[in-house]
């Protein structure tokens, strides 16, 4: 069949996403899902659009979610831009704002849809270096560069840069675009967002997959200056007019209107992070401080890819990168009380611990 395939499809290397599999008793730890459930009243209104006007297409511009999102990072709903989850909005941001002449920055050790977008979109692009620490340096980014991304707090790692390193980063690159990933910014990082008034090439991505439970919704959004968000515009309407069905507006609508909620759900992942970590130290495991909800852990005298396949036949499954630099690292999601309990026990075994 590869026969028919474009030159384009031969070469591309596609991202792979957490598996899927279906076990009994699973403990499903690997893909950075919520372990609560979406706002109520999200639901309520996801359930609400379940009529006779599914046969008509969605708001094409989203203006009422649109509306709600400036509301509520307190801009201009101009300066919004919304797609379905935060991966086409990145996307679109690649297509629309990352391709120049000088090379796309990213950390080397990073979301690795990174260099799959720029085989996509043609885009050369400069992997640079994480430390020693597994942090990413401002510093090493003074380089010459067409565009930059970083999410932040990176991922794998969970390691978060303050506000004022990612000011710093703008301040040192103001002639070029830079896009902040903040997929797990909820989870203890700071917001990139009341940068946008005075960086007009800062580009925020967000999504509420995480944070607000709504990973099988398909939420993303991003925030910048108004002329960013034209250009990403520009190019989802040369893709798809309507992203976002009729309840995934609403229901985001609603999540966003759940504050309560929202802050209760979060709260409760970071107390389950913390106690996921302090069981990881106590069993011997290395852990990079985290800002995300999951941990990035190895053990000094196990490979990661061993401790990985010893946990699936158990029916516990995290997640393992084969790369260079974090081998024997595991990225493990904050699962529930119980879930922490069961991984923690079955790692204790494991290892032989007492």
């Amino acid at each position: 069949m590869s026969q028919f395939w474009s030159r384009l499809t031969h070469d591309l290397m596609p991202y792979v996403p957490g598996e899927q599999p279906r076990l009994v008793e699973l403990v499903k730890l690997n893909t950075n899902e919520s372990p609560l459930g979406p706002s109520p009243r999200a639901l309520e209104a996801i359930r609400g659009e379940a009529t006779d006007t599914l046969r008509l297409y969605p708001d094409p511009r989203a203006s009422a979610l649109r509306a709600a999102l400036a509301s509520y990072h307190r801009v201009r709903p101009e300066q919004v831009f919304v797609g379905n989850g935060s991966d086409e909005v990145l996307a679109h941001a690649f297509a629309a704002l990352l391709k120049h002449d000088a090379p796309l920055l990213f950390p080397d050790i990073t979301y690795s849809f990174y260099p799959v977008y720029c085989r996509l979109f043609g885009i050369a692009w400069d992997a640079v270096p994480l430390d020693q620490a597994m942090q990413i340096r401002v510093a090493d980014y003074l380089r010459p560069a067409g565009a930059i991304i970083i999410p932040n707090p990176n991922a794998p790692t969970g390691v978060a840069l303050s506000r004022a390193e990612i000011a710093t980063l703008l301040q040192q690159h103001a002639d070029v675009p830079v896009v902040i990933d903040e997929a797990y910014v909820d989870f203890g990082a700071e917001t990139a967002i009341p940068l946008v008034a005075s960086h007009p090439n800062l580009l925020v991505v967000q999504t509420m997959s995480k944070s607000r439970a709504l990973a099988g919704l398909r939420v993303g959004y991003a925030i910048g200056d108004a002329d960013l968000i034209e250009a990403l515009t520009r190019v989802k309407d040369s893709f798809n007019s309507y992203p976002l069905g009729r309840p995934a507006q609403a229901g985001a609508i609603a999540s966003l209107q759940d504050e309560a909620w929202f802050q209760q759900s979060r709260a409760s992942v970071i107390e389950g992070r913390e106690r996921l970590n302090r069981g990881l130290i106590r069993l011997g495991f290395d852990v990079l401080p985290s800002s995300a909800n999951f941990v990035f852990a190895r053990h000094p005298a196990h490979e990661g890819a061993a401790l990985a396949a010893a946990l699936r036949q158990r029916t516990v499954i995290v997640r393992h990168f084969a790369a260079p630099r974090i081998s024997d690292y595991l990225r493990i999601t904050v699962g529930t009380d119980q879930q922490i309990d069961r991984l923690l026990a079955e790692l204790s075994d494991i290892l032989g611990s007492p």
